[in-house]
């Protein structure tokens, strides 16, 4: 359902049979046209097919971001690291726009795709018609990816690729409450459903709110950031970004040479506890090792660094020896249940990063399955912050 905030912004601004997570149905002109034809003949036509683009586009229009076609970040590398050939069962972790799966299918794999977000899936339709028994697409957490799998008559994998964080489909839309760009309720629920991040900041305390800031969001000055937060809440609840993104800047302060906005790692900080993005990182990991069949690869792109060191921590974890010391016995050789082909992460070229501004911050991390049997998870190796429940609503 949709919150209070939302609400009232979608009435504001659709009037009033509009409703959360609904999207203005209206097609784009021809400039997207345009812009999806030069795109596609710069990418090798590896973009969306076009009929599946409109559909996209049709489901997503949201004023000038409308004419802009999605593209797929690091794509040519992903289709190298993955290396799919015809016939082979793969999943998209985090289906989006669809840009990974459409290119794995157009290789000729079976693709599993897999969304939070309802709107994603629904987007998709067009795709799964054009390839039908040959995409199952599926709405779910990526934590999920094995059960998934399973679910749809796959008990093993030759291929699992995710592309971590908030998509552009989602940014671009103020409705979901996840940029301060464009004023909109204070939302950031990929799901549409439980708490939001107005919630969050209009009712937990602020000790838990700095540590939530501060971790999650890098951010040096997180408490004065969340003293102001809950000195205003007090006074006038938050139920949009721009309220928030203001109440930021008040605090922090913004010059002209400043190159990120000072409410970057605020938001960026309440959307990944909202939806619980680094437990949801760790978790897809471990069920990805268990669908891997071996020779099966997995490939993930991350953004910024608090996803990248949870793939390095699990990457050096299963696919690295102890190094141990020389004062000290040799320590026990564990079994590997990856191995890498190369160690480190990929940026991508500076090419991309000039035509797609998303690509600037992307790591690709790759690894390869051997055949030892998955280890049992210990969520210790990925140093996970301890911080309030997502439910918390008590105030200090």
């Amino acid at each position: 359902m949709p919150t209070l905030a939302a609400s009232r912004w979608a009435s504001a601004n659709w009037g009033d049979t509009a409703g959360l997570g609904e999207l203005s149905p209206r097609w784009v002109g021809a400039s997207a046209s345009r812009a999806w034809r030069a795109l596609a003949r710069q990418n090798g036509a590896a973009l969306l097919p076009k009929n599946v683009a409109r559909s996209l586009f049709a489901a997503n229009a949201h004023g000038d971001e409308a004419d802009k076609p999605h593209i797929p970040v690091m794509l040519e590398d992903v289709k190298r690291a993955m290396n799919t050939g015809p016939g082979e069962i793969v999943i998209d972790a985090t289906f989006g726009a669809g840009g990974y799966t459409s290119a794995l299918l157009q290789a000729g794999a079976k693709v599993i795709a897999i969304d939070r977000d309802p709107t994603a899936i629904a987007a998709g339709a067009a795709l799964a018609s054009q390839y039908e028994g040959q995409l199952f697409l599926n709405q779910g957490r990526f934590s999920d990816l094995d059960a998934i799998a399973r679910s749809n008559g796959f008990d093993q994998v030759d291929g699992v690729v995710a592309d971590i964080g908030v998509s552009s489909m989602q940014i671009d839309q103020a409705e979901r409450g996840f940029s301060f760009q464009k004023d909109g309720p204070l939302d950031m629920r990929m799901e549409l459903a439980g708490p939001s991040a107005a919630d969050v900041v209009n009712t937990i305390g602020r000790s838990d709110l700095t540590r939530i800031i501060g971790i999650l969001g890098e951010e040096r000055q997180a408490s004065r950031v969340s003293a102001e937060i809950c000195a205003r809440r007090e006074k006038q609840p938050f139920e949009t970004t721009g309220q928030l993104a203001r109440c930021v800047e008040d605090v922090l302060g913004r010059k002209s040479k400043d190159r990120i906005h000072p409410a970057t790692r605020t938001f960026q900080a309440l959307r990944i506890y909202v939806n619980r993005e680094l437990e949801e990182l760790a978790d897809a990991l471990e069920a990805a090792e268990r669908i891997l069949k071996p020779g099966g690869r997995l490939v993930v792109v991350t953004f910024h660094s608090l996803e990248d060191r949870l793939v390095k921590r699990f990457l050096q974890d299963r696919a690295e020896q102890s190094g141990g010391s020389r004062h000290l016995p040799q320590a026990e050789m564990r079994a590997l249940t990856f191995h890498q082909e190369r160690r480190g992460a990929a940026k991508a070229r500076d090419a991309e990063s000039v035509e797609n501004p998303r690509a600037r911050s992307a790591k690709l991390r790759y690894a390869v399955r051997t055949d030892v049997a998955a280890r049992t998870g210990d969520r210790s190796i990925f140093g996970l912050p301890k911080l309030a429940p997502l439910n918390a609503g008590s105030q200090s």
